[in-house]
C-alpha cells in the first residue's frame, strides 16, 4: 500500500536528506511523520539502518501502516516532546540522525472537521493529538481578555492583540464561540481593508500553538537532542515562521533559548551542537511554485561535536 499522494508533499526534501548525511548502517529518528514522505526517503538510503518515526496524530499513524512490515522501521504513536523516553525504551539512545519539520500538514489544513483551516466552517479545534482535551474552543470561551491579548500577541504577533482579546471576551458573554465563521464575524472589523486573510491566518496560528504547546514541546525536544545525539550526529530542523526559528537558531547557536553564550575559562563557546548552515536553508523557486507551503520554511542544520582520541 503506498502513502496517500495528496496527504502531504514533503518540504525541501533533497536538502534533508543532504543535510542528515545518511549512513546506510546508521540510525535516524523523523520526529514528524505525517504522510510518510521524509521517512520513505530516508528508508529508501537505509540497508541495516532503522528509523524510528514519531506522530500524535491519529491520521499519520494510519499512513505508517503502509511501513508494516519493514524491519527497519518503528512507528512511535506519540509527541516528539518524550524523545528520549521512547528511543531508551526500544534500546536506541544514540542516533545518528534526527529530522523535524514542523507546523501543520496540508492534510491537517486540508481536513475541515480539524479546524485549522480559515476557509473552512468547522468547530474551533485545532488538536494535532484529538486525545488531548484542550482545544480552540475551550481557549477562547475560557481565559481573560488579558491571557487572550498575551496568546493572540506574542504567538501570532497580532498587531491589534489587545483590541481583537477585548472583543472576543465581550461577545462570548451573549454566546459562546464554537466555529471558525464564529471567531471570523468577531474580528472581521478588526482585520486590516485587504488584508483579511493574512489577519485570520495569525490569529489561528495563535490559537494552534496555544492549544498544541508548540514552542514548549519544541523546546523541551531541542534540550533532549544532544544527549539523544551520537558525536557527528546531525540535527535538520524545518521550521515555518519566527517565533520557531528563533528557537532553533538560538539553540543551535547557543545551546540555549535566551541570554548570552556561555564560555569556559579560556573563553571557548560551550554549546553542544555547531551549526553546518550559516544562513538557513530555504525552498528553491520551483519547488515554491510546485508547493506553497514550501514559501516560508527555514532550514536549519546542525551536528554534534565528534570527539577523537588523544
Amino acid at each position: 500500500m503506498d502513502q496517500p499522494s495528496t496527504y502531504h508533499e514533503p518540504v525541501m526534501l533533497q536538502e534533508c536528506l543532504e543535510g542528515l548525511q545518511i549512513d546506510p548502517a546508521g540510525i535516524y529518528v523523523d520526529v514528524t511523520f505525517g504522510g510518510g514522505g521524509h521517512s520513505r526517503a530516508i528508508l529508501d538510503q537505509l540497508t541495516t539502518g532503522h528509523l524510528f518515526s514519531f506522530d500524535q496524530d491519529p491520521d499519520a499513524a494510519v499512513n505508517a501502516q503502509a511501513f508494516k512490515g519493514d524491519p527497519r522501521f518503528t512507528f512511535i504513536a506519540a509527541n516528539f516532546r518524550h524523545l528520549r523516553r521512547y528511543l531508551k525504551l526500544h534500546k536506541a539512545e544514540k542516533v545518528n540522525g534526527i529530522l523535524a519539520d514542523l507546523g501543520v500538514s496540508s492534510h491537517q489544513i486540508n481536513t475541515p472537521e480539524r479546524g485549522f483551516s480559515t476557509r473552512f466552517e468547522a468547530d474551533l479545534d485545532m488538536r494535532m493529538n484529538p486525545g488531548v482535551d484542550k482545544t480552540a474552543r475551550e481557549v477562547l470561551n475560557s481565559r481573560s481578555a488579558r491571557e487572550l491579548q498575551r496568546i493572540l500577541g506574542m504567538y501570532g504577533e497580532v498587531t491589534n492583540a489587545r483590541t481583537a482579546a477585548d472583543a472576543i471576551f465581550a461577545a462570548r458573554y451573549n454566546t459562546p464561540i464554537e466555529t471558525v465563521n464564529d471567531l471570523k464575524s468577531i474580528l472581521l472589523r478588526f482585520a486590516p481593508k485587504h488584508r483579511e486573510n493574512k489577519y485570520f491566518a495569525q490569529v489561528f496560528q495563535a490559537l494552534r500553538i496555544e492549544v498544541n504547546d508548540e514552542l514548549l514541546v519544541l523546546e523541551e525536544f531541542l534540550s533532549q537532542v544532544p544527549e539523544v545525539l551520537a558525536p557527528g550526529g546531525r540535527l535538520v530542523v524545518m521550521s515555518y515562521h519566527s517565533l520557531e526559528d528563533r528557537l532553533v537558531k538560538n539553540f543551535i547557536q547557543k545551546g540555549k533559548f535566551d541570554g548570552e553564550v556561555e564560555k569556559d575559562f579560556y573563553g571557548n563557546v560551550l554549546k553542544p551542537l555547531n551549526s553546518v548552515t550559516r544562513k538557513p536553508v530555504e525552498a528553491t523557486e520551483e519547488e515554491v511554485a510546485r508547493n506553497p507551503r514550501a514559501r516560508s520554511a527555514k532550514l536549519r542544520i546542525a551536528e554534534k561535536e565528534q570527539v577523537f582520541a588523544e
